[in-house]
């Protein structure tokens, strides 16, 4: 199996309560059924998820509410300030240039395969981005939601009024062009090869418009994710399981899907990769309950409920298989 492009699942920050009150409910159900799991439960944690997944979440959501365009209506409330730690190391530079670089600097504990840069053309600045999955079917989606992102670091720098000189998108030249300059209040042209923002190249300079930053360290950033976005196929597969335990419920099938792989074909590489999903769902899910067990004071049966287990009894046997000790007394020694 090819390596599995991954992102934080940061970045959908503030989308499922979007897609709720702006389109309705069935359309965040099946937004959430695509991706694999529900975003809600997982929001604010650092979850890894398949670029695929977000392609599904998107897609799914704009067929449910019939809005072709839904990318350009989710732009404006992107913000890479919502992006964890590494959202507060990007904004925390003492200029806009500076914050570019750590941009730069951090995106492989951000995600796998994506590309950001920013040249210097004559007297412009071109800050770009590429997602690992663009081109792929429903991308058109992404591309605007993206400029979103790299707007919102920008503007974090930059006066109210500001406006980008253009802004590249590497999709198709839409029918609608008018829907997209009005949005960005610039000139954009397509079939480029990033997502640029052009703008001039003095305003590298600037310094934040907002008060300071909390101080972020690159290490920081580093210590939230060891070693960066996984990569390896059994990590993948664990940050997917670990996003499914979060929410109480772990399917295989849920997994494949996001990966755009089949449940047999997963299967397959797994044994290859000397494991099975069974082994894996059950590490994720002792892992997570040791941790509520030794850090709050919920009841047994909550915590069997947040694992997904039938019945508080056989959430006790499987606890007690694997470590030797009830959850009674393990929390007891704790």
């Amino acid at each position: 199996m090819a390596e599995i492009p991954v992102i934080s699942s940061h970045i959908l920050h503030g989308l499922p309560a979007f897609l709720r009150h702006e389109i309705g409910e069935s359309a965040l159900l099946r937004a959430n059924r695509a991706a694999g799991f529900d975003l809600e439960l997982t929001e604010g944690r650092n979850c890894f998820i398949p670029h695929a997944a977000v392609l599904g979440f998107v897609n799914a959501a704009a067929r449910v509410a019939g809005e072709p365009n839904l990318g350009l209506l989710i732009a404006p409330m992107m913000n890479a300030g919502n992006y964890g730690s590494f959202g507060s190391y990007v904004l925390g530079a003492d200029t806009l240039g500076q914050s570019i670089q750590r941009a730069i600097a951090a995106l492989p504990y951000h995600s796998t395969h994506d590309r950001m840069s920013v040249a210097i053309v004559g007297d412009e600045a071109r800050y770009s981005y590429v997602f690992a999955l663009a081109g792929h079917g429903g991308y058109d989606m992404i591309a605007g939601a993206a400029a979103g992102v790299l707007l919102s670091v920008l503007r974090a720098y930059l006066p109210f009024d500001w406006r980008p000189l253009r802004i590249e998108l590497n999709i198709s030249r839409p029918r609608q062009i008018g829907l997209f300059e009005d949005l960005f209040q610039c000139p954009v042209l397509f079939h480029a090869p990033a997502v640029t923002i052009v703008m001039e190249r003095h305003l590298l300079s600037a310094a934040p418009n907002r008060g300071a930053w909390p101080i972020v360290t690159i290490e920081d950033v580093a210590r939230d994710r060891p070693g960066g976005a996984p990569r390896d196929l059994l990590d993948v597969v664990m940050e997917q399981v670990r996003a499914q335990v979060l929410t109480g419920s772990v399917s295989i099938d849920r997994v494949a899907r996001p990966m755009a792989t089949s449940v047999r074909t997963l299967q397959r590489e797994l044994s290859q990769a000397g494991t099975d999903f069974r082994s894996l769902a059950n590490a994720a899910r002792l892992q997570r309950a040791t941790e509520l067990l030794r850090h709050t004071n919920g009841s047994i049966t909550r915590v069997s409920a947040e694992m997904g287990y039938s019945s508080p009894a056989n959430f006790a046997r499987a606890f007690q298989k694997a470590t030797g000790c009830t959850p009674r007394e393990f929390r007891s020694n704790r």
